[in-house]
């Protein structure tokens, strides 16, 4: 997801080049603060930056001031149409509004139509978060991004709706190894579903290739090796992504349901069920996007380097 959001390493000294600096990075970008700024706020960011390529900034502006403004236009708007991006789907408005989804697909005890409506919303909240910070430069078919949404809701729910009808007709497994097998249900399905949605959207630069660099930013041609690079680890991303979010909570409300206090007040376990799955995502979003640098190089037959532009999730 997110390719033009995060296509400009916004920090100084080659900050993102390093695993850490990514994640410093993709702190801030996520930065949930973000979601109460002003219209009044943004306005006075946006007239500041704007003063500052003009070379008309008032005395007394620092640095700092610059990138707080940069990164609250970046939180807000959209690079290449200039528009707001609703709130729910700002990447500052990932973790906050799709831990409620993140809680639903790991509520134990689900029905089959219950199964089917949390993974339906979830791949459904992730295409909306694609959509609305698209790389937006040049125009796509919706057709593509629809195809993507299909696929990833098709591929979801079958996967989940099979693996809970499997469980549920598995003889050998007690009632409690039941329960706790399918609250793993969802990490395979959602992996599955998010390695389909990146197949389908991008398949056609296999055949196509995409655009690679020299070392001054300039445009050398297209490679179907870097195309082939970029959606590898694209995919690989978008599998680790959901991995600490959908399999670290179930482990730890296995272990915490056990203790006194939530054996006593079992009205407390949905409420510590979410606090835990919003601090396991919290975690991993900055984690799994920061694995690898949004530039990466790729070595051409001859020796020649090229930079490749990668899809962050």
């Amino acid at each position: 997801m997110w390719d033009k959001m995060f296509s400009v390493c916004l920090p100084p000294y080659s900050i993102c080049d390093t695993f850490f600096g990514r994640f410093r990075h993709f702190l801030d970008v996520i930065d949930p603060s973000t979601l109460f700024v002003s219209e009044k706020q943004l306005q006075e960011c946006i007239q500041l930056l704007d003063r500052f390529k003009q070379g008309t900034l008032p005395p007394g502006v620092t640095d700092a001031q610059l990138w707080k403004a940069q990164k609250i236009k970046q939180a807000i708007v959209h690079p290449d149409t200039g528009e707001k991006v609703f709130m729910p789907f700002r990447m500052s408005g990932f973790i906050p509004f799709g831990t409620p989804v993140v809680v639903g697909l790991l509520l134990p005890n689900q029905t089959l139509a219950s199964t089917i409506f949390w993974q339906w919303l979830n791949q459904s909240h992730n295409a909306c978060v694609n959509y609305c910070n698209r790389n937006a430069s040049q125009p796509a078919p919706f057709s593509k991004f629809f195809q993507g949404y299909l696929g990833a809701v098709s591929s979801a729910v079958s996967i989940a709706v099979g693996l809970n009808l499997l469980i549920r007709r598995a003889s050998g497994f007690s009632p409690t190894t039941r329960l706790l097998v399918q609250r793993f249900i969802p990490f395979p399905a959602v992996a599955s579903a998010n390695v389909c949605n990146v197949v389908l959207m991008r398949h056609s630069e296999l055949s196509e290739g995409i655009s690679v660099l020299d070392d001054s930013g300039n445009t050398v041609g297209t490679s179907k090796i870097a195309a082939r690079h970029a959606l590898m680890e694209t995919a690989l991303t978008r599998v680790v992504l959901p991995m600490p979010i959908l399999v670290l909570p179930p482990l730890i409300m296995t272990f915490l349901e056990k203790l006194p206090l939530l054996q006593r007040q079992r009205r407390l376990i949905l409420p510590v069920h979410s606090l835990v799955c919003l601090a396991a995502f919290g975690l991993a979003l900055p984690l799994a996007i920061s694995i690898f640098p949004q530039m990466s190089e790729v070595l051409h037959t001859g020796s020649v380097s090229s930079a490749t532009e990668r899809d962050s999730t």
